[in-house]
């Protein structure tokens, strides 16, 4: 199949063809390049030219690359670009796409590793890490509910030494970009955790899940009063370097309030919304199904719920915020940035899906290309309110 185009329109292609060919007409004969896709998403290029475009030949060089690694455009005889899916969350945190997994339904990544490149995704949040290991909650720990999912697991982990141990080095060699979820009992086990990954070679950030309660305040959550959240952020931001993306409750009450103390204190950017609090009886035994009794829900039904509050949230503060919640489609993550989050993350839809990031990735190129975008900040952001 072959195609053609002048030095007229930009000629677009979505790389969905088993075999494509371009060529660029000239004054002075023609250029371009053939792909042949050969699975595992990887396309092989090869050039070719007429004598005369001989000192153009590095533009068009043997190469591979992934196949969701961006949309090429040819512009002119002189080169491509790119759509820009590329998020710059701040403090080195840079990633290639706004698509993240969530923390606590990705574990570590080596199973969802069968499924594709853990390094085509923005980043991989891994599950979330305490200073020592601990067991979880009995079971019954999950429990299916009508578009959703109920879970106390109880923050089962291995601890922070094991992790750096034996689960970061497989993560670092997938070529992901790594961010670790951090927990604890105290504001000094944050601290600690946090000291500990600081420097740890694929650390690229701390998401700081701040749902846990405070022993030091008689169990009451960081995440439920501001100045406890600030106090453990402040902490933090004083124990390391690395970019902090704080983890909000939807059980706080006020989104915005929380928002702006944890940035106020030194937050980088914000994730939410962590599970909503929920539960579910067995009428036959009159008991409940939990082990806990009350457990997190997840998946679809939270997802209003979450957009609400990420829009509260990108309304009230100046730093990056990530929309997690239900989002297991390409459109219901396209919602989320348009309501202001930068980027999203994708949790219980990998239960049902696990390549599900991979194809809202695709899905979110494929929206930009549709609409003539070519930028991600052309769709952040870009919901459209009439006045009251």
């Amino acid at each position: 199949m072959l195609f053609r185009s002048g030095w007229g329109p930009a000629f677009a292609c979505s790389f969905r063809l088993h075999t494509l060919d371009f060529a660029v007409p000239g004054r002075h004969g023609k250029l371009g390049f053939r792909g042949k896709y050969s699975g595992s998403g990887i396309w092989c290029l090869e050039y070719f030219y007429t004598p005369i475009h001989r000192p153009l030949l590095p533009v068009f060089p043997h190469l591979l690359f992934p196949l969701d690694s961006g949309h090429w455009t040819l512009d002119s005889l002189y080169g491509v670009e790119m759509i820009d899916t590329t998020v710059d969350l701040g403090r080195g945190l840079a990633i290639k796409n706004p698509v993240m997994t969530a923390s606590g339904t990705f574990g570590y990544g080596e199973e969802a590793s069968a499924y594709f490149d853990l390094s085509e995704l923005g980043a991989v949040v891994a599950k979330g890490i305490s200073l020592l290991s601990m067991e979880g909650n009995p079971p019954p720990r999950i429990v299916e509910t009508p578009a959703g999912m109920l879970n106390s697991i109880g923050l089962q982990n291995v601890g922070v030494e094991r992790f750096v141990a034996d689960k970061l080095p497989f993560l670092v060699e997938s070529g992901a970009v790594i961010i670790a979820n951090i927990l604890g009992g105290s504001i000094g086990e944050y601290v600690r955790v946090a000291e500990r990954l600081t420097g740890t070679d694929g650390v690229s950030a701390l998401e700081v899940n701040i749902s846990c309660p405070n022993v030091k305040e008689g169990g009451v959550q960081f995440g439920m009063r501001p100045e406890l959240a600030a106090e453990l952020v402040a902490a933090l931001r004083s124990a390391t370097g690395l970019h902090l993306m704080v983890k909000l409750s939807p059980n706080s009450g006020d989104i915005p309030e929380m928002a702006r103390a944890v940035r106020d204190a030194g937050a980088d950017s914000i994730s939410l919304i962590n599970t909503v609090t929920g539960m579910e009886i067995d009428i036959r035994t009159r008991s409940p199904v939990l082990g806990r009794v009350i457990g997190g829900l997840s998946g679809p039904a939270i997802r209003p719920i979450a957009l609400r509050m990420v829009y509260e949230a990108a309304l009230a503060v100046d730093i990056p915020v990530v929309g997690i919640g239900g989002i297991g489609d390409p459109e219901n993550a396209i919602k989320f940035l348009i309501a202001g989050a930068s980027a999203v993350q994708v949790g219980t839809a990998t239960f049902t899906d696990p390549s599900a990031p991979m194809r809202i990735v695709r899905g979110v190129r494929s929206f930009m290309e549709g609409q003539g975008m070519h930028s991600l900040g052309q769709v952040v952001g870009s919901l459209v309110v009439d006045d009251p």
